[in-house]
C-alpha cells in the first residue's frame, strides 16, 4: 500500500510540536491522545490498525490489536482525514518534553525503522506500525524498555518524540554501549542485544545499571538524553506525598511547612 504524501513542519524547540498538511482526502494515523489542534473540515475516526491490513482477515487484526493491548499500547489507532476541498492543517505532539524527529521511509535501508514502543507519534495513511520483540532472551529479561519494540515501515514520512536532546549517530561496523532508556531507534542493518554493564562491583554500585544495550553493524542510531522514565523517576522521588522533600528542602520553613500540612504529627 503506498502511503500519502504529506507535507510538515515542526514547530518549537524543547518541546516540539509538528504540525502536518494534509490536502483533500489525505490521511494520517497517530497513537490516541497525540492530536493537539486541527482545522476545521478534518474528520477523525478510531480504527483497529494502522490501516494496512485492508485485506487481511479479521484473525490478522485481531492478532494485531492484542499485540498491542499485551505491551501497553491503545488497541485502536485514530484515523484523520481531510474531507474539506482545501489543504488543512493538524498538529500531533508528545505527553512530556522533547523533539520530533522526522522520518523519511522510503529513504532508509529495507524502508524500516525500530524504535522504542512509546516512541511513535504519527505518520502518512500507509504506514505499517507493528509492535516487535527483540529476538534475544537475555534482551527481553534484562532489557527494560528495550526488549518491547515497534517496527514501522512503508514509503512515506514517519514522526516519533524523543526526550531531552536528541543525538544521530552514524556506525560503520562499529559497536555502540547505551543505557536501555536512551535508546530512541535504529534502522535496518543495526543489531540489538542485551550486555553486562562491566564487572560485579560496577553492576551493583555503579549507578548505570546492570546491563546496558549494545548496537553494532551499520545503520542510524538516535539517542535520546532524557527518558521518560528516568524523568518520571525522579519526579516521584522528589514528590512530597511519595516520599520526596517538599520546597525549602531540609530548611526551617520546609519544616514548618509540612507541619501545618499535618505531615509533622
Amino acid at each position: 500500500m503506498l502511503s500519502h504524501e504529506i507535507d510538515y513542519q515542526i514547530i518549537g524547540n524543547d518541546m516540539q510540536v509538528v504540525e502536518v498538511d494534509l490536502d483533500p482526502e489525505e490521511t494520517v494515523i497517530a497513537e490516541a491522545g497525540a492530536m493537539n489542534w486541527m482545522d476545521n473540515g478534518i474528520s477523525f475516526e478510531a480504527k483497529m490498525g494502522d490501516g494496512t491490513e485492508l485485506n487481511n482477515s479479521i484473525l490478522a487484526k485481531v492478532f494485531g490489536a492484542g499485540k498491542r493491548a499485551i505491551t501497553g499500547e491503545s488497541v485502536f489507532m485514530t484515523h484523520f482525514t481531510n474531507t474539506d476541498y482545501e489543504k488543512k492543517k493538524i498538529a500531533f505532539a508528545a505527553p512530556y518534553p522533547g523533539n520530533i524527529i522526522a522520518l523519511d521511509l522510503a529513504e532508509l535501508e529495507a524502508n524500516q525503522f525500530t524504535c522504542q514502543k512509546d516512541a511513535f507519534l504519527c505518520a502518512a495513511l500507509g504506514t505499517k506500525v507493528d509492535i516487535t520483540f527483540s529476538k534475544r532472551f537475555g534482551s527481553g529479561l534484562f532489557g527494560g524498555e528495550g526488549f518491547i519494540l515497534q517496527k514501522i515501515s512503508g514509503d512515506g514520512k514517519a514522526f516519533i518524540h524523543a526526550g531531552g536532546t536528541v543525538v544521530k549517530k552514524e556506525l560503520k561496523n562499529e559497536k555502540l554501549k547505551v543505557d536501555t532508556g536512551c535508546l530512541v531507534g535504529f534502522t535496518a542493518g543495526i543489531d540489538y542485544n542485551i550486555e553486562k554493564a562491566g564487572k560485579l562491583k560496577s553492576m551493583l554500585f555503579g549507578g548505570e545499571g546492570l546491563f546496558l544495550a549494545t548496537l553494532a553493524g551499520t545503520g542510524t542510531v538516535y539517542l535520546q538524553s532524557l527518558p521518560f522514565s528516568r524523568l518520571a523517576d525522579r519526579i516521584i522521588k522528589s514528590a512530597p506525598r511519595f516520599g520526596g522533600k517538599q520546597k525549602g528542602e531540609g530548611s526551617v520553613l520546609g519544616q514548618l511547612g509540612n507541619i501545618f500540612d499535618g505531615d509533622g504529627f
